[in-house]
C-alpha cells in the first residue's frame, strides 16, 4: 500500500495600507478597503487570487471527488481567509461545504489570524485556537482533530501542547538536520507524546510542484506526470506516506493556468489511483495508516519557510522584534478596556505575514519576500505597521478617558 496525504492552504491576511504619522488619532480604519486599485488593495488581491487560483482548483478538486470516490484531500482554513470569502467570494464557502460534506475532506485547526503567537503569548495562541475551531465548525460543520501551527513552526513544546490538548496529529516540516537518515514518509510520534502523531511534510517533492514546476532553468523541467509519478512511486520505498504540503496559490497563482499546472494535478491523481495499491488519504487517516516508526524531537524551531527553515523569516532582524514586542505588550490592557473593535484590530496586526514584509534577507529568500510583500521596502512596511500601534495607544487611552467619564456620571 502506498498513500499520499494531499494538504493544501488557504489564507489571506488583512494588509494594512500605506498608514501616516498624520492618521495617528484621527483614522483607525487600517484595512485598506476603500481604493480599489491601490497595490494593497485587500478586496482586489482576493478577487484576483480567487479568479487565477481558488475557483479553478477548488473546481478542480470537487471535480475529482465526484470522480474518484478514493480521493481525499486535507485543507487549513485561516479565519481572515473566511472573512474575505464571506465579503467577495461567498460562491467559495459554498463549495468548500460541498466538498467537506462528501466525507472526502478533512480542515485542520490552527490559528483563526495565522499568527505566531505561540511564541509570544500562550493565552493569545489559545484564544486564537479556539476562535478559529468555532469558525470551521460554524461555516463548514467540522470539527478539527490534527493541527498545523502557522508556516508550520513547530518544536516539542507545541508538540506537547497538541499532546496535551488530545490532538490525534500535528503537521511539521520533514527536515534533513532533523530526521537525519530518517524518512519524512513514516508516522512519527511526538516527543514525550501519548496521543499525538507527528506528520513530516516531503518538502523535495511538495517543492517540486510549489517552487520548482515552471522553472525552465531546472534540470528536471519539463515535469511530465509520469516523470513526477516514477519519483513517488521510487520515494515510497523509503515508507508508504507520502506527505505533499503545500499552499493552496501553489496552483495558479504562484504556478500559473498557462504552465499547465492544473492539466498536470488533475491528470496525477487520476493516474496514481490507476494503480490498485495506491491511495489518498486525509491527515487523519495518515495518522492512522501504520505505528510510529519513532519518535521526533524538535528542540528549536524549524519552520517550512526560507532556506534556514527556522523563525528568521519573522523574528530575524531589530525592527521585527521591536513591531512584534511593542504589539503583544499591548494585549493585556487592549483586554482591559474591552473595546471589541480595538481587539480585532489588534488581533489581525498579530498575522505573520506583516513580519514577513519586514524582512530584510537578500538573494533569493529575499526575492521571496519582496513577492509577497505589498510595500515597496521592509522599512516602508515597519513605519506604517509602528503607526497603527501608536494609533492604537491612542485608542486606548482614549477609551480610558472615557470609561473614567462614565464612571464619575
Amino acid at each position: 500500500m502506498r498513500a499520499i496525504c494531499l494538504y493544501l492552504h488557504m489564507h489571506q491576511p488583512w494588509r494594512y495600507e500605506r498608514y501616516s504619522i498624520f492618521d495617528v488619532s484621527h483614522d483607525h480604519n487600517y484595512w485598506d478597503e476603500i481604493d480599489y486599485y491601490d497595490k494593497q488593495n485587500n478586496q482586489r488581491i482576493f478577487e484576483k487570487v480567487a479568479k487565477k487560483s481558488y475557483r479553478p482548483m477548488l473546481s478542480l478538486l470537487e471535480r475529482s471527488l465526484m470522480e474518484h470516490p478514493e480521493f481525499k484531500i486535507s485543507l487549513s482554513i485561516t479565519g481572515t481567509w473566511v472573512e474575505q470569502a464571506e465579503l467577495w467570494g461567498p460562491d467559495l464557502i459554498s463549495q468548500i461545504r460541498r466538498m467537506v460534506a462528501t466525507g472526502q475532506v478533512e480542515i485542520l485547526a490552527e490559528t483563526y489570524y495565522h499568527s505566531m503567537s505561540f511564541f509570544y503569548d500562550r493565552a493569545e495562541f489559545e484564544a486564537q485556537v479556539k476562535k478559529h475551531y468555532q469558525k470551521i465548525v460554524q461555516t463548514f460543520g467540522y470539527h478539527p482533530k490534527v493541527f498545523r501551527n502557522t508556516e508550520l513552526a513547530y518544536n516539542d513544546e507545541l508538540g506537547k501542547w497538541c499532546d496535551e490538548h488530545g490532538l490525534s496529529g500535528v503537521l511539521a516540516e520533514g527536515w534533513d538536520k532533523v530526521l537525519g537518515w530518517r524518512s519524512p514518509n513514516h508516522v512519527y510520534r511526538v516527543a514525550n507524546g501519548s496521543r499525538t502523531r507527528l506528520l513530516l511534510k516531503n518538502y523535495r517533492l511538495s517543492d517540486d510542484l510549489a517552487f520548482r514546476f515552471s522553472d525552465r532553468g531546472w534540470k528536471e523541467w519539463p515535469l511530465t506526470v509520469e516523470k513526477y509519478l516514477r519519483w513517488v512511486e521510487d520515494d515510497c520505498l523509503r515508507g508508504p506516506l507520502v506527505n505533499l504540503f503545500m499552499d493552496f496559490e501553489t496552483f495558479g497563482e504562484h504556478q500559473w493556468e498557462d504552465t499547465g499546472i492544473f492539466e498536470f494535478f488533475e491528470q496525477f491523481i487520476s493516474r496514481w489511483l490507476s494503480e490498485y495499491d495506491n491511495k489518498f488519504v486525509t491527515v487523519s487517516e495518515a495518522c492512522l495508516l501504520e505505528e510510529p516508526a519513532d519518535e521526533i524531537s524538535m528542540p528549536s524551531t524549524v519552520t517550512w519557510a526560507d532556506t534556514e527553515r527556522d523563525l528568521s523569516a519573522w523574528m530575524g532582524n531589530e525592527i521585527q522584534h521591536e513591531a512584534m514586542n511593542t504589539l503583544y505588550s499591548m494585549r493585556p490592557r487592549i483586554l482591559e478596556s474591552g473595546d471589541v473593535r480595538l481587539l480585532e484590530d489588534f488581533r489581525r496586526l498579530t498575522t505573520s505575514d506583516h513580519a514577513y514584509y519586514m524582512c530584510t534577507k537578500y538573494w533569493n529568500d529575499g526575492d521571496v519576500h519582496a513577492y509577497f510583500s505589498a510595500y515597496d521596502s521592509p522599512y516602508d512596511a515597519f513605519m506604517y505597521y509602528m503607526n497603527i500601534l501608536r494609533d492604537l495607544e491612542w485608542r486606548l487611552e482614549f477609551s480610558g478617558a472615557a470609561l473614567d467619564k462614565i464612571a464619575q456620571v
